[in-house]
């Protein structure tokens, strides 16, 4: 996993660093709220109940007209939606970064090449540890002796409590509210176990960016 042919590695810049991870926490608790509300919104529909007309999509391709609660939950969702996209971007920024910090800082190359920084996420199996992986690699190297703060864990492990939370759900939003209906215990602990691994997350990226901007340069 070694990347024996990346470039030479540029001085750590820990105010680049630092900037990036504001917006990579900021990002992530607006997004944590995003999934809160979407849990909101699925509890408001388990107490409203299913109409008499039946779900939203009603088969064989016909839909019936929503309501305004399961319009409002479409504008919920489509929010959240949005917001994880930005969230993954600044995220996405703020780990190539301290991932090519601690490359400066600790004269080594990074145990993951550059990259698994966005593969790591979306390849099957190896994304169950790669982005904690290249984290970790980044915080050890950066602070050689200290213990990984347990908050790494913590996110990584609400992370993937979503992660297998969400393939209980359909993919398309008329399908989660018909489950909203009848079974709103996996759908809420799925958007909670998102919900705090995003904020985990910002506590995480404050933590590995402040072990960075804490360690000068490596001469």
């Amino acid at each position: 996993m070694d990347n024996a042919l990346e470039t030479p590695p540029a001085p750590a810049d820990p105010r680049a660093s630092d900037t990036l991870a504001r917006l990579a926490a900021g990002a992530l608790l607006l997004t944590g709220a995003g999934w809160l509300a979407r849990a909101v919104w699925e509890i408001r529909l388990y107490g409203a109940g299913e109409p008499a007309s039946g779900v939203p999509d009603q088969g064989d391709g016909v839909h019936r007209p929503l309501t305004s609660l399961e319009n409002s939950y479409h504008l919920v969702s489509t929010a959240g939606s949005l917001l994880t996209l930005l969230c993954a971007a600044a995220f996405l920024m703020w780990l190539g970064r301290v991932r090519d910090n601690a490359r400066a800082l600790s004269g080594r190359p990074p145990k993951y090449a550059g990259v698994w920084v966005y593969l790591g996420w979306v390849v099957p199996v190896v994304n169950l540890w790669f982005p904690r992986g290249i984290v970790a690699d980044a915080y050890r190297a950066s602070a050689p002796g200290a213990r990984l703060p347990v908050v790494v864990n913590v996110w990584w492990g609400l992370w993937l409590a979503g992660l297998f939370g969400g393939f209980l759900q359909q993919r398309d939003t008329d399908s989660v509210i018909a489950r909203a209906y009848s079974e709103i215990g996996p759908l809420v602990a799925a958007d909670l176990a998102v919900a705090g691994a995003a904020v985990a997350g910002a506590l995480m990226v404050r933590t590995v960016t402040a072990a960075q901007t804490a360690r000068p340069a490596r001469a």
